[in-house]
């Protein structure tokens, strides 16, 4: 078991650990499995950066994040130029189906919609832009449309018991039509959220209701 201020620590050296990070630019609270992320750093790959590094610390059961994302004085683009470099991205990676794509940029921050067949097409998009100078967040609001008409439990099941993380035993997975809910508990939230991505892999599947819940218990001596 850990304690809020070992997971706290844990958490603070995953931050450091990533090469794009400094870790004085983020600050971490903790309260019971909760972790708060605070600070401003200068560009939004660090922000999704110090976020994936936290999911993945043992203990975290939920991550609110409120950093900021601030360009120096210097820098200068303004959302016609984003959208420019965007569309460009999204027409060089030749896993997004850009014809299906619209973007809006309003302050610097990204929402893409459309519709796609795939999961691993709309997590494309998402990759292609968020490392872009002048980007402080993306909505990501792509549909899967699936060309199936049902998903076997079985497919998804099978899917995740190939994952070294997972304990099947503690998930319960329920197919409705292209819809999958994922119910029971796991020990992290990286294993909740590669659940959900697992699931979202399986051909056929139009959207994840990921309902698992992080368990872990907490010392209460610090």
């Amino acid at each position: 078991m850990k304690t809020n201020e070992r997971l706290q620590k844990d958490v603070q050296d995953a931050i450091k650990f990533e090469p794009l990070l400094h870790a004085a630019e983020i600050g971490v609270t903790v309260k019971d499995g909760i972790v708060t992320l605070t600070g401003i750093v200068d560009n939004y790959m660090k922000k999704t950066q110090a976020e994936t590094a936290t999911k993945n610390v043992g203990g975290v059961k939920a991550v609110v994040e409120k950093i900021e994302v601030q360009y120096g004085n210097t820098f200068s683009k303004n959302d016609n130029e984003i959208s420019v470099e965007v569309l460009k991205a999204l027409n060089s990676n030749w896993l997004v189906p850009d014809e299906n794509i619209k973007v809006k940029v309003e302050k610097g921050w990204i929402t893409l919609e459309g519709e796609f067949k795939w999961s691993y097409e709309r997590d494309a998009a998402t990759n292609a832009v968020n490392s872009l100078l002048g980007v402080k967040g993306v909505t990501n609001n792509i549909k899967i449309n699936s060309q199936t008409e049902t998903i076997e439990e079985k497919k998804v099941e099978e899917a995740l018991a190939r994952h070294w993380s997972m304990n099947t035993l503690d998930i319960k997975v329920k197919a409705t039509d292209t819809k999958i809910t994922l119910t029971g508990t796991v020990n992290s939230l990286y294993q909740k959220e590669e659940a959900g991505r697992i699931a979202w892999q399986t051909p056929g599947v139009s959207s994840v209701d990921n309902k698992l819940k992080v368990e872990y218990d907490y010392s209460i001596v610090e």
